[in-house]
């Protein structure tokens, strides 16, 4: 992607293994973590840390923190300012995501960021921007706490609008489109529900749209070639006056110029934008509760693999920004596997008891590394090692 200009908008899923490969095809270094949708939150270091582990481990990529926490704290330090604009001026990638739409507005409407982030969609590089901060990218932005959580009544605030100054158009981006969460009442649309959502549209002016973007999908807008390509798990959504105009599925390449109207086809063959008629409610499970209820299925047959597949399957969600109880669920269906494992032991008692004698002979030997690994692996199957006079004995955890 060198030498492009790419806007690329994520509904959710910005840090999940679902967009890994997003990431990977557009990243060119420098890249920076822009921290200001989060930086209100006590636990800010470690949102920003998580993000350059997934860079590190899961895309392969080195990203530093442009760290701009609030408008405050800039005005008392010039110098850490002039520092984060420096990198955010050289970055190839600039990646923005978790927080609150508003608290981010706030901090940079008076800021050069915006100016910063324009220049770099106009000259060259990429801006991924995911979740709270996909919602500052057009003309309007949902407050969403303020609303879904506080209980304000609807409103629009002004966005950074950096689609109206790249392409024209007066809109409002809502990603986590799709999202299931509520259970037994309505949290599409970014928490909002149907009646809220209603409400917003009514507010926007002639000739603006609502464009919805899935969770753990993607829109990746080429400036240079006036194409949009949905990607990931989801769908990209159009909406005008209250009213569905289209929905284009993940691998669907459209034409930027008709992105907004909802007409046209797919460039390159690729699959064609759903009609209104066709286009309903779309509340899907997340990815990793999908895949912990696979591999549920799979432990029926296949414990140890199922547990294995599982604990990688936490390794990689456990570099995930997202806040939600999703992986403490996964853990406990670890567990539980592990559990039934136990019910079971004696199929699997003989090689249990051939890795405890492995580790014994290591000791015996003086390699303490090596035993130590064989406990680690031991334990990471809910086997429980335990040393005492008259050898080592194993249990499983329960």
């Amino acid at each position: 992607m060198s030498g492009a200009r790419v806007l690329a908008i994520m509904g959710s899923g910005e840090t999940a293994p679902t967009m890994v490969k997003v990431h990977r095809s557009l990243f060119v270094p420098p890249g920076v973590v822009l921290d200001t949708p989060y930086g209100f939150q006590e636990n800010a270091d470690d949102i920003s840390a998580k993000a350059v582990e997934y860079f590190r481990e899961s895309v392969g990529q080195a990203l530093s923190v442009a760290s701009f926490r609030s408008a405050g704290a800039a005005a008392e330090d010039p110098v850490g300012y002039e520092t984060m604009l420096a990198s955010l001026r050289s970055a190839w990638y600039v990646f923005a995501g978790p927080g609150s739409p508003s608290y981010a507005l706030r901090q940079w409407q008076d800021s050069l960021v915006p100016s910063v982030l324009e220049a770099k969609l106009r000259d060259g590089g990429v801006v991924c921007f995911a979740s709270a901060a996909a919602l500052t990218l057009g003309r309007f932005t949902v407050p969403v706490y303020e609303i879904y959580k506080v209980g304000e009544e609807p409103r629009w605030l002004d966005g950074l609008d950096l689609l109206g100054s790249a392409l024209g158009m007066s809109v409002a981006v809502i990603p986590h489109f799709n999202n299931a969460e509520g259970g037994n009442h309505d949290t599409r649309f970014c928490y909002l529900g149907e009646r809220r959502l209603r409400m917003l549209e009514s507010q926007l002016p002639d000739g603006a749209f609502v464009l919805g973007v899935d969770e753990h999908t993607g829109l990746v807008i080429d400036l240079d070639a006036g194409t949009a390509s949905v990607v990931g798990l989801g769908c990209v959504t159009v909406r005008r006056d209250g009213v569905v105009a289209a929905v284009h599925e993940s691998g669907s390449v459209v034409e930027v110029a008709s992105l907004g109207s909802g007409s046209g086809g797919s460039v390159g063959g690729g699959p064609v934008a759903t009609p209104a008629r066709e286009a309903g409610p779309r509340a899907a499970q997340s990815p990793l509760a999908e895949r912990v209820a696979e591999l549920e299925r799979l432990a029926e047959a296949e414990p140890v693999r199922a547990i294995l597949e599982l604990d990688a399957e936490l390794v990689a969600w456990s570099r995930d920004t997202t806040q939600s109880d999703e992986l403490d669920v996964a853990r406990a269906a670890l567990r539980a596997m592990v559990v039934r494992l136990g019910a079971s032991v004696r199929p699997v008692e003989p090689f249990v008891e051939a890795l405890v004698s492995v580790r014994s002979s290591l000791r015996a030997a003086g390699h303490w590394d090596d035993a130590d690994v064989v406990r680690q692996a031991l334990e990471g199957l809910g086997v429980e090692v335990r040393d005492g006079k008259e050898g080592s004995s194993w249990r499983l955890l329960s």
